[in-house]
């Protein structure tokens, strides 16, 4: 097929290049244009007009996540809500049978109390700027007609994979420079999606008649902070060390090094130590899969050993 790709000199653009050029023609749309192996042509956004015919467009162009909260709500809305409506606007008018739109579960919530499981029948609340302007993007690719075309929207939980940075980069270089982690008396589970897995379904998306829908992305397993911090220094081959030391005292230190711009924030220690489990069933029952390719551990040590390599 022929792909069209936004953002795709982007993580998960690239991811995806790898993985889907040797059995189909990409292109891409994107604010930069670098020649990169696999990618035919990069357009700009102006250049809607010059693509080629397209059979499968999947958005990935958007406005990250600012855990540092200094991003404005304008540019969120602008980015995320206004890129999905051009772009969408343009698979309803174009030959293209396939839309794929990378929204987040934080269009659907900003936390998941424990024991719960966000599932995709949850009640969209997204909390800020930034989920609210993926559950506006997603209610505008809704509230269109698209007949006799296939539509999906992925709400991925947090990716990782080789080259990928975030908290997980933060984890790493406390364990290499043998720094305590303070945080282990928190307790908790998340669920993380590896870019091997992204890459999986987005191919199985495009080759097989999967229904149209919204679908959660995540791996199979969860994971706690702790064992995340052991399994860096496993692959490392390092020795954690975890210290239990008192929440509150933990939770006072955040707040201090939100005043002070220290590396250790409360917006940072909420993601550390929060609870984000994610049901990835309906995916797996649409491919018609018992168990996601790439476990949570194995994506995991796979991104630990590109930190090592560079």
């Amino acid at each position: 097929m022929t792909i069209l790709i936004t953002g795709i000199h982007g993580f998960v653009g690239s991811n995806l290049v790898s993985a889907l050029k040797e059995s189909h023609s990409i292109y891409g749309l994107d604010i930069i244009a670098p020649e990169k192996e696999g990618i035919i042509q990069t357009f700009s956004w102006n250049e809607l007009d010059n693509l080629p015919e397209i059979d499968t467009i999947i958005h990935l162009a958007g406005k990250a996540h600012d855990t540092k909260k200094q991003a404005e709500a304008k540019t969120y809305f602008d980015i995320n809500f206004g890129l999905t409506q051009q772009i969408f606007d343009y698979f309803l008018q174009s030959k293209a049978k396939q839309f794929i739109f990378f929204s987040s579960v934080k269009a659907v919530a900003d936390s998941v109390p424990n024991g719960d499981v966000l599932t995709e029948d949850v009640v969209p609340h997204p909390v800020g700027a930034y989920g609210e302007s993926k559950i506006a993007a997603e209610k505008y690719i809704q509230s269109q007609d698209w007949t006799d075309k296939k539509v999906y929207i992925l709400r991925p939980c947090m990716i990782h994979g080789p080259g990928n940075k975030g908290n997980l980069n933060l984890l790493y270089q406390v364990v290499i420079k043998g720094i305590p982690w303070p945080l282990g008396a928190f307790e908790n589970r998340r669920s993380f999606t590896s870019i091997g897995n992204i890459s999986f379904v987005v191919g199985r998306i495009i080759e097989k008649n999967v229904d149209s829908g919204i679908y959660n992305m995540a791996d199979d397993e969860t994971l706690s902070t702790n064992e995340l911090i052991e399994l860096i220094a496993s692959v490392s081959d390092r020795k954690s060390k975890i210290w239990k030391l008192s929440p509150q005292i933990m939770n006072l230190a955040a707040k201090l090094g939100t005043i002070f711009h220290l590396p250790l924030n409360s917006e940072r220690l909420r993601k550390l130590t929060e609870n984000y489990v994610v049901s990835n069933h309906k995916i797996k029952a649409a491919l018609e899969i018992e168990k996601m390719p790439v476990s949570a551990r194995n994506g995991f040590e796979l991104t630990v050993k590109s930190f090592e390599n560079q």
